[in-house]
């Protein structure tokens, strides 16, 4: 998928969608994701900060966890939204690189601009995953 192809826009929208559903009372950083599993199922979280601030999750973990939780297992794309286009975070990318290490990456801000597309092994390069456990 590349970030000018439609399903890519479409990503991007859902994932701004679920980004006015964040709960940030803290950091005031709505963030949004749109995770698409190999079967073209769109999982979609937002972030949910807590006072006790460890136990805030991320959107991107909240697409996962979501999906995961409804037998998903093979994604291939997640398109991330957030103010200022920041990119997920590297308990995220841990996280994600569990079920998809070529994961197609999409980062955009909340007006829909593309800030970045790449894989996830390019944001976790030499990623530790499964096969590392044999």
């Amino acid at each position: 998928m590349k970030p000018t192809d439609p399903n890519t826009q479409d990503l991007i929208r859902l994932a701004i969608a679920a980004s006015e559903k964040a709960y940030a009372p803290y950091s005031h950083y709505p963030v949004g994701a749109a995770l698409r599993a190999a079967d073209g199922m769109i999982y979609t979280g937002c972030n949910v900060e807590n006072a006790a601030y460890p136990a805030t999750i991320c959107a991107e973990r909240t697409a996962l966890v979501k999906a995961v939780s409804e037998g998903q297992r093979r994604f291939d794309t997640l398109a991330v939204v957030t103010r200022s286009g920041g990119a997920p975070c590297g308990v995220c990318r841990q996280m994600l690189y569990e079920f998809a290490p070529d994961l197609q990456v999409i980062i955009a801000d909340l007006d829909g601009n593309i800030r970045a597309a790449c894989l996830l092994t390019d944001l976790l390069p030499n990623g530790f995953g499964p096969q590392h456990l044999e």
